[in-house]
């Protein structure tokens, strides 16, 4: 009788445990006081030998704006070069249809 009892409790007891570590963790985690970066010696670096941010940020988007400008060129060329076969297949199809005729 008693192992019966013992495989419903498992379950049971399984469920729990899986509920409650999480939620004992969470609340570890909330107590604890947060590191300070501040806190952290030797690991700052000095804002004279930082670049600049927007430095930074404008060099991004100047090479964005390279690799559009070059991105665009490729297109129009390929546009270009599609356009030129079309009119090509075209005038060999005239031709060809003409001289059946």
């Amino acid at each position: 009788r008693e192992a019966p009892i013992s495989k419903m409790l498992a379950p049971c007891l399984l469920r729990r445990v899986v509920l409650t570590v999480p939620l004992v963790f969470v609340v570890v985690l909330l107590l604890l006081e947060p590191v300070r970066t501040d806190q952290e010696a030797g690991t700052a670096i000095p804002a004279e030998s930082r670049p600049c941010v927007d430095c930074h940020a404008f060099e991004f988007m100047q090479r964005a704006l390279q690799d559009l400008k070059k991105t665009a060129y490729n297109l129009d060329t390929r546009t270009e070069t599609l356009l030129l076969q079309v009119e090509k297949r075209n005038l060999c199809d005239c031709v060809t249809a003409n001289l059946l005729n």
